[in-house]
């Protein structure tokens, strides 16, 4: 036989233990599908549909054509209230981006020449807000000019804007991204490591000798989850300590509060971990799946580096199953607003329920028998 033929031999013999393994086809060729479907149509750098409150006081057609101008464009979905303080609840829970002020006087100050239109921009995402802002302004350049093309006594650029940052007065882009990235060293640390825990015993056959003890099930998963936990909270340490000294984001809520929605978000990321190695059986799939499962999704659909907002109906729907997305928003709205009770309750309600249904899960995948 000759050596092309041995080659040859090899190939097709690989081929066909490719097509037996499922997980082999699993990693090659559907995990690519779903990931270039998924961030393909999820990720976007445009910024539309900006949730915007506009407050309305003055009840004149000159301020209502201003406000026709938001409601029609493509960049804004205009919430209209008519005072400040509804505005600013939507500014605090993070419901609206911006909030534009028309005030009581405004119709008779265009008259004057000396208008004035307050913007209140949320500066959790620095870049975002400077977009934002850019879009308020072209909108009412766009007002200024179709009030000139009209022939009324306006002047274009005559209304000034008064614009003010929300929660980042520095305007730093650390404000936003630390708490982020608070999010992927938890999810490394309490999904990825813990995904091969179960995988590894399950390979070397130490799990068939703990089957044969009278350690149950349940007291396997605590024992391969609580040094990965008190892991977790070292790291949690480390994080808020380098996020409030060395990049000096202001830590607006209680750390009680940051604490307990740690502590959720770590406990979800262990038992997705365990449920992955105790199902999969094999270190490769196990670390393959849990990168797929959780630290993508955490890094690009979460609401980290790109607004939820932005992506279309489906994907939106896709990320209220990753827990990602309730954490980044416990810790920005802990790190920047504070304890705002309304959006950190569901948040970690939500986090608590997903807690149960994995401890759930895992212990019906993880019996004492061998298949």
């Amino acid at each position: 036989m000759s050596s092309g033929q041995r080659v040859m031999a090899l190939i097709v013999k690989e081929t066909r233990q490719v097509l037996r393994d499922p997980s082999s086809i699993a990693i090659g060729v559907v995990m690519p599908m779903i990931l270039i479907l998924l961030f393909g149509y999820g990720l976007s750098l445009d910024v539309k549909n900006v949730p915007v409150a506009l407050v309305v006081e003055d009840p004149s057609p000159t301020a209502t054509e201003l406000v026709a101008g938001f409601q029609l464009s493509p960049y804004f979905n205009a919430q209209i209230t008519y005072s400040l303080p509804p505005a600013e609840r939507m500014m605090l829970e993070h419901s609206v981006d911006a909030i534009v002020r028309i005030p009581s006087d405004f119709a008779r100050h265009v008259n004057e020449g000396s208008a004035q239109v307050q913007v209140l921009l949320h500066g959790g995402d620095a870049n975002r807000a400077r977009i934002i802002q850019g879009y308020v302004q072209g909108a009412i350049q766009a007002w200024n000019v179709r009030q000139a093309a009209e022939g009324k006594a306006m002047s274009t650029g005559s209304v000034a804007i008064q614009s003010r940052l929300w929660f980042n007065d520095a305007n730093e882009s650390h404000y936003f991204l630390v708490p982020g990235l608070i999010v992927l060293v938890m999810t490394l640390i309490g999904a990825l490591l813990t995904a091969m825990v179960m995988a590894r015993e399950w390979e070397r056959g130490t799990l068939e000798s703990l089957f044969v003890t009278p350690v149950r099930s349940e007291e396997i998963l605590l024992g391969k989850t609580i040094p990965y936990f008190l892991l977790g909270m070292i790291g949690l340490a480390l994080c808020i300590v380098s996020a409030k000294f060395l990049f000096h984001v202001p830590l607006r809520g209680t750390l009680p509060v940051l604490l307990g929605a740690s502590i959720l978000y770590v406990l979800v990321a262990l038992g997705i971990g365990l449920l992955i190695s105790s199902s999969v059986k094999n270190q490769l799939v196990a670390s393959q799946l849990a990168l797929l499962a959780t630290f993508m999704p955490a890094m690009m659909l979460s609401g980290f580096l790109f607004d939820l907002r932005s992506m279309p109906t489906a994907i939106r729907l896709v990320t209220y199953l990753l827990p990602a997305r309730y954490y980044v928003t416990l810790l920005q709205t802990i790190f920047l607003a504070g304890n705002v009770w309304s959006v950190i309750v569901p948040n970690m309600l939500v986090l608590l329920a997903m807690i149960v249904l994995l401890g759930i899960g895992s212990r019906a995948v993880t019996r004492k028998r061998l298949d």
